[in-house]
């Protein structure tokens, strides 16, 4: 079986940190204008995807995760890196929101905790989102009542990294590309299967479930195999490139189920890889907090009554909102669980000695 790439220098340059917080800003976006249907920002959507960059967060995490977990010394350095990263941040949200926002309920106290708000809890802080995704008397009058809807994903991104262990089990044991297609096809064909059911049946449920795993299990998969076979894909990047452009561009006019995560991931690893900015990982990692924090923020700025006449407003101030937040998230609570191994921490200590050291990104 071929050797990792662990020590490949494109691991050591890349554009991964600004490329996520750019993703997570393009749902920023999306969602305000879709919170809010003003009209002066219906365009957005237009030009702008959420669904493909969640595609494209999937793609990443597929590249970074089995990275990490390939690196890892054990099974439990593996959770307990993926813990710290995702779970402290995830639960100061969930606890925020809960109870900070008894403050705009339009119940009594003894209305608000209720079984409601304890089922909210629970739910949320498991990563059952859809079991209650409302607080009692909260953005009721909103176009949408959920607190934070953004956080389906965050259920999808934990079911990856229960796999990612067993994945690459097999992956050691068995021929590897083989295996990698045929988890990429299944993934794919449970999708489509879903999708064709919602449409018979007019049943939008079943295009819910098309949306969960094992449906964006290609997309993870993708990236995956990218990073296994990222010598061979800096070899041929031209090739890879002009292939995937070429789908994307047609899969927009014609739907290319079967082929357009690959193209995806092609062109997401290209800008995460090559054509490097900068370090910007030294500032931190905002990524994570724009994507859970800017929903809540949106629909604070609609309880508050802000209108169609400032729609642009609205938009600047909530984008300005959720970096604020994210930068106080980074600094107060993801950056403090993190391990001392973390890039962030030597690229911090780095800036600090004004001494540039080159690390592996670890996330």
């Amino acid at each position: 079986m071929d050797l990792l790439p662990l020590d490949h220098p494109r691991l050591k340059k890349n554009n991964f940190d600004l490329l996520r917080l750019l993703l997570a800003l393009t749902v920023c976006f999306v969602h305000a204008a879709e919170l809010s249907g003003f009209s002066a920002l219906a365009a957005l959507p237009g030009y702008l995807s959420s669904r493909i960059a969640v595609q494209a967060f999937f793609v990443v995490s597929g590249f970074l995760i089995v990275m990490s977990y390939e690196r890892s010394s054990s099974l439990s350095s593996y959770t307990s890196k993926r813990i710290r990263r995702i779970y402290p941040a995830y639960v100061t949200v969930i606890l925020l929101a809960a109870l900070g926002l008894v403050l705009v309920s339009r119940l009594s106290l003894t209305e608000y905790f209720s079984f409601t708000w304890v089922k909210y809890l629970l739910a949320n802080l498991t990563f059952l989102n859809f079991l209650q995704s409302t607080l009692p008397g909260v953005f009721e009058a909103n176009r949408m009542p959920a607190v934070n809807g953004a956080l389906w994903t965050l259920k999808v991104e934990v079911m990856f990294y229960f796999s990612v262990p067993v994945l690459v089990y097999c992956l050691r044991r068995v021929p590897r590309l083989p295996l990698l297609i045929l988890v990429y096809v299944l993934s794919i064909g449970y999708a489509q299967l879903l999708l064709g059911a919602s449409i018979r049946t007019e049943n939008p449920f079943y295009e819910q479930l098309a949306r969960q795993l094992p449906g964006q299990l290609c997309f993870f998969i993708a990236g995956a195999a990218l990073f296994y076979y990222l010598p061979f894909f800096e070899r041929h990047i031209r090739l890879f490139v002009s292939l995937a452009t070429v789908v994307l561009l047609v899969h927009h006019w014609t739907p290319l189920p079967w082929l357009q995560p690959a193209a995806l991931a092609v062109i997401v690893l290209f800008f995460g890889l090559f054509l490097y900015a900068g370090n910007f990982g030294k500032y931190g990692d905002f990524s994570y907090g724009v994507y859970i924090l800017h929903f809540p923020l949106i629909q604070l700025l609609l309880n508050a009554g802000w209108s169609e006449e400032h729609a642009w407003s609205f938009l600047g101030t909530a984008v300005c909102l959720t970096l604020l937040g994210a930068i106080l998230m980074w600094n107060l609570v993801e950056k403090r669980f993190l391990l001392r191994s973390s890039h962030y921490v030597s690229s911090e200590k780095a800036e600090t000695k004004t001494a540039p050291v080159k690390q592996p990104v670890q996330i």
